[in-house]
């Protein structure tokens, strides 16, 4: 009788096992949102033009009264920000990239990335106009022509790519705040790769006529 209760609580324990096993984490991601909230930041933080910049960005404005009525019931950003769901898109669509861009603006280690960006840009253009680097399916600058580059710009090349990384990361770690899911290293390797890729998009379309900028699929072209 002891050995098949033994044998029965192994077999759980192994069941119980293999359920876990099979768990994934499932994280909504908002790539249009994404995707606008990285058009922003690069607006605000980036490109040169009147703005600091370490300006904060600006809340999304409130409707007018005569449209208040009816609005929707997640139509304002940040009313709405402690009622986010976690797998199903929980604001309007309107103010997702609004939520995202606000997020990753209080982030101190994003505000410093796009400073040092910021400070890098003439160079870095500068190499991609050359063809000494290119953009990667990832949103980072890969070497291309080692003799166009000199040693300082190859390690300019390394710290652009890790304030890139940061950004990022900032993305991730913000679509997994606002959707109230836990930072768990589980949960950042399913974003990460979406958000990368998505940074990737932002800066390819906007890349000049001439610059080299690598495929999904790993080709290169220039574009």
């Amino acid at each position: 009788m002891r050995k098949m209760l033994m044998k029965w609580l192994l077999a759980l324990s192994c069941f119980l096992l293999a359920a876990c096993a099979v768990i994934t984490v499932n994280v909504y991601f908002p790539e249009k949102a994404a995707k606008d909230a990285y058009k922003s930041l690069d607006e605000m933080l980036l490109k040169p033009g009147p703005k600091s910049p370490g300006a904060a960005i600006p809340a999304a404005p409130a409707p007018p009264a005569e449209q208040k009525e009816q609005a929707k019931p997640q139509s304002r950003l940040l009313d709405h920000l402690p009622s986010l769901a976690l797998v199903t898109p929980a604001f309007a669509a309107d103010n997702e990239a609004d939520a995202l861009a606000i997020e990753m603006s209080s982030m101190p280690e994003v505000l410093k990335a796009y400073t040092d960006m910021r400070q890098r840009l003439p160079r870095i253009q500068q190499l991609f106009t050359s063809g000494g680097v290119g953009l990667t399916n990832q949103g980072l600058v890969s070497v291309r022509d080692k003799t166009k580059l000199s040693p300082q710009d190859e390690s300019l090349v390394t710290a652009e790519n890790q304030s890139r990384k940061t950004v990022v990361a900032g993305m991730a770690k913000a679509i997994l705040k606002l959707g109230k899911q836990k930072e768990s290293k589980a949960a950042l390797n399913q974003v990460m790769p979406k958000a990368a890729a998505t940074f990737a998009e932002t800066r390819q379309e906007e890349a000049q006529p001439g610059w080299w900028i690598q495929l999904p699929n790993g080709k290169w072209v220039q574009k």
